[in-house]
């Protein structure tokens, strides 16, 4: 199957992709355009919002507005009259990590994970920000936090340090929002690209964007690759489903470290793509802090 682009939107690093079923639209980041962006499956309508600075990933509150993920720290967003509130700073003290890929799980917390985006070290971590707002570190010495995403019943967490070429699963304590039993789940080591952001469908698969790999793969339940998309751009980031019936795959990419020759060659790359895979997905909670 072929994703097909449905907004040219030329992100130079599109990412954090979620449907949000309260306003029935695709939200996304441009990180590096330090934009958010949204789209009406229905109407095709697109519209771009201007932020302050980088978002790394976001989420909608349940009772309105956003948790924001920037760079170096998480706020609560007004998104009426664009006030913060500060929630935590990350990393403070490491100038070279910044936040990166993250999502709500099941009860409504938010997961964020960090990369080391200056010497690529694995000095960083994955930190969960609760309902009561209080936050604490769940995984230490993270080069580049990609994948988080959780089966349907939420006591399974996916995740990727992008550079292990893996997808790992741990178990995940609902009630209290802690990981452990860390195993293997899916190996990129014979794929053409890097896991990047994943998200899960109604019957247990984990799609994956190939950072570099011209397509997005389902990671069946026993861990086997069983299903490829191809995308006509080098760089998809970050997959989920939306729609009212949950039955199609948007997916971001970036343009991010193209040169002028990929860029005339794949002038479609930072645009969003989207396929229907003949599965449905499963909707995010709202963070509900």
């Amino acid at each position: 199957m072929r994703a097909e682009l449905v907004v040219d939107c030329k992100n130079q690093h599109g990412e954090g992709i979620f449907w949000n079923p309260a306003d029935g639209l695709v939200w996304w980041t441009d990180i590096e355009g330090c934009a958010l962006w949204s789209f009406d499956a229905a109407t095709s309508e697109t519209a771009s919002h201007e932020m302050p600075e980088r978002v790394c990933c976001f989420a909608p509150r349940a009772s309105g507005g956003l948790i924001v993920a920037y760079a170096d720290r998480v706020v609560l967003f007004d998104s009426l009259n664009s006030e913060e509130t500060l929630v935590a700073r990350f990393e403070p003290n490491n100038p070279e990590t910044r936040l990166n890929d993250g999502r709500t799980d099941r009860q409504g917390r938010l997961i964020v994970g960090g990369m080391n985006e200056v010497s690529g070290k694995a000095d960083s971590s994955v930190i969960l920000v609760d309902k009561d707002l209080s936050v604490r570190t769940i995984i230490e010495g993270v080069s580049c936090a990609n994948s988080t995403c959780f089966t349907s019943d939420g006591e399974t967490m996916f995740f990727a340090d992008t550079p292990d070429r893996e997808i790992v699963a741990f178990d995940y304590d609902t009630r209290n929002g802690t990981v452990s039993n860390r195993r293997r789940h899916a190996s990129f080591n014979d794929e053409p690209g890097l896991p990047d952001g994943s998200c899960v469908d109604a019957e247990g698969g984990v799609w994956n964007a190939e950072w570099e790999g011209h397509r997005v793969v389902r990671v069946a339940p026993d861990g086997t690759i069983d299903r490829v998309i191809e995308v006509p751009v080098w760089k998809p980031t970050c997959c989920a489903f939306g729609g009212p019936d949950l039955d199609t795959l948007f997916i971001t990419t970036s343009r991010l470290m193209s040169d002028e020759a990929a860029l005339t060659k794949e002038p479609e790359s930072g645009g969003l793509f989207a396929v229907k895979p003949g599965v449905r997905g499963v909707i995010d909670a709202p963070f509900k802090g």
